[in-house]
């Protein structure tokens, strides 16, 4: 525990990258393998299911430092923080705490103390939890504190534990990274085969790192004739990979985690994909010849059960960007236009619908006909630009629910700009540029894929509300809510917590300290002066907000002094935002 609360100190105290890589490297080369699997484990952004909630740990260490509730609330505003907060005040009190015997190891702490708590009563959980904190110093107490609740965070990137990992071991970071996708567990074994040069691991669920892009920093005629590059609509939607390997289905999202039964539908096309196939994609709601918001899938998400009724009025498909594994062979060193070409191929050959919709392989698609030694004359041949029905028709109908991302087709720069500009027409976020010659590569590489987004919206709102932020801006007022104009009042419309330098924060934390008008708990009011524009990417109606409206993303672009709050939108200018409802 000693040695990861160190860590932990260290890659929080540090925004370079070297400085990070050097602190990964000094832990994993001599951290057992048992601590090392579970310290990867939660600078992967992992955690157990919550063991104890935050206000019952709050609740046991007002009890043990005899500190009344007031006081602790006083606290908790000027850390900004509960488990730093829980931390400083446990560790003395009017009650001595018991010296036992404690757990060496961070694996021991974790698989001997943390996991157990679910098993326990309240009065153990109790017990347990002032024995631990006895044996912690205040560094330890936060990390621990930390662990329990699942809000471990830390400034670290999974490429950069990757990078760490590969200069421990010798392996190419690549592979690192392909090892850790999926589902595993921390311990020894695990850890000793991640790091092995040769592992016999058969994960058959495992997908691949996803390519992720950057960005466009310039303008696209900098990066070569458009004759090179493939542009796609950019998708608000769930980034997937839909495998079938073993005879067995696998929907991951980009966030590793497992979805097949959330989507019925998609698990029962992949049913039908070839074996060894693992295909890189989009999961979006579809209805009727159009993507619907992402306000929809989101009713999807959140359920634990799907019932009919939700199944028919937010049906989904999975718009396919990429071939990733052919044949039960990893493709992704190939060019874009060859493994487009093949994913071409294999979605057209599921066109035929038998009865009540289901899904019919022909031969073609059941054997692996087309050889990777194949793959250049399919490019030269060159791929359908949709494989897909168009958007804004109806004829998906009798399609299936696998459709191939259709390619925009322009003879210059300037006219794909012009095409970019119907992004929200089709519920799109502006169009992805990716060079044809390149392989699919690990995470974010700069170079070779792009995001060329449309302008976000904008509106001038009023800062409403005010409350400190957390971790080093604890003591600032930096998470903010503004509001806009309905009819004389203003009406909270949404939180921004970023966009703003650090002068600039320190003024309207200034501004905030002076002129709070009402308290509500950490939430402080604030005389209504200082107008800021934001920006979003998406807007629909919202029957949980006050205003009726719910924004995606949004951020602070700019102060705006030189406007007053009447200068401020209103609430009819922003609703005509909306676009039309499907």
């Amino acid at each position: 525990m000693h040695a990861f609360a160190e860590l932990f100190t260290a890659l929080d105290e540090t925004t370079r990258t070297n400085d990070k890589i050097a602190a990964l490297v000094r832990y994993f080369a001599v951290a057992p393998p048992n601590d090392a699997a579970w310290a990867l484990y939660f600078l992967m952004g992992r955690r157990p299911r919550q063991v104890v909630n935050s206000r019952k740990l709050a609740e046991w260490a007002l009890r043990r430092r005899g500190m009344p509730l007031w006081l602790f609330g006083e606290c908790y505003d000027a850390v900004g923080d509960l488990a730093e907060t829980i931390a400083l005040i446990v560790g003395t009190g009017s009650q001595p705490m018991p010296t036992v015997s404690t757990p060496a190891t961070l694996s021991g702490w974790i698989t001997e103390r943390l996991l157990p708590l679910r098993d326990l009563d309240e009065t153990q959980q109790r017990a347990l939890l002032h024995e631990s904190w006895a044996a912690l110093n205040i560094q330890e107490r936060f990390l621990w504190n930390k662990l329990i609740t699942g809000g471990f965070r830390v400034g670290v990137s999974q490429r950069l534990v990757t990078r760490a990992l590969a200069q421990v071991s010798g392996v190419d970071d690549a592979v690192i990274a392909h090892r850790l996708m999926g589902d595993w567990q921390p311990d020894a074994a695990f850890y000793t085969r991640l790091l092995a040069a040769e592992t016999d691991d058969d994960d058959l669920s495992r997908p691949y790192p996803f390519c992720l892009a950057y960005p466009l920093e310039s303008e696209p005629a900098a990066l070569g004739p458009i004759a090179d590059w493939q542009a796609e609509w950019k998708w608000d939607g769930i980034r997937a990979q839909l495998i079938r390997r073993g005879e067995q289905v696998f929907l991951w999202s980009r966030g590793e985690e497992l979805v097949t039964e959330r989507f019925p539908e998609l698990a029962a096309c992949g049913e039908l994909l070839p074996d060894g196939t693992a295909i890189d994609g989009e999961i979006l709601p579809y209805r009727e010849g159009a993507v619907l918001p992402f306000a929809q899938l989101q009713r999807r998400i959140g359920r634990k059960t799907l019932g009919r009724k939700l199944l028919a009025e937010v049906p989904v498909v999975l718009f396919a960007y990429d071939l990733l594994e052919h044949a039960g062979q990893d493709i992704r060193d190939r060019p874009l236009n060859e493994r487009r070409a093949l994913l071409a191929q294999l979605i057209a050959s599921l066109t035929t619908k038998g009865p009540q919709g289901a899904l019919l392989a022909t031969e073609d698609t059941k054997s692996t006909k087309t050889e990777l030694e194949n793959l250049t004359d399919l490019s030269e041949a060159g791929a359908p630009s949709e494989v897909a029905p168009p958007i804004g028709t109806e004829s998906e109908k009798s399609a299936v629910p696998l459709y191939f991302s259709p390619i925009v087709t322009a003879e210059s720069w300037e006219v794909l700009r012009t095409e970019r500009e119907r992004s929200r027409e089709l519920s799109a976020e502006g169009l992805m540029l990716k060079r044809l010659g390149a392989p699919y590569r690990v995470g974010r590489v700069r170079g070779d894929w792009w995001k060329w987004k449309i302008a976000p919206y904008t509106v001038d709102a009023v800062l409403i509300y005010a409350q400190r932020g957390s971790g080093k801006r604890a003591s600032l007022y930096t998470d903010y809510t503004f509001g806009i104009w309905d009819g004389d009042v203003l009406v909270p419309f949404a939180k921004a917590y970023s966009g703003l330098t650090d002068a600039e924060i320190r003024r309207v934390d200034a501004f905030v300290r002076r002129n709070t008008t009402e308290k509500f708990g950490p939430v402080r009011t604030v005389t209504r002066q200082l107008v800021f524009e934001l920006a979003f990417e998406g807007i629909q109606r919202s029957s949980r907000h006050k205003s009726g409206i719910a924004v995606r993303f949004p951020r602070i672009l700019r102060w705006r002094e030189d406007k007053t709050i009447h200068d401020a939108d209103t609430l009819a200018t922003v609703q005509a935002l909306i676009p039309n409802e499907v």
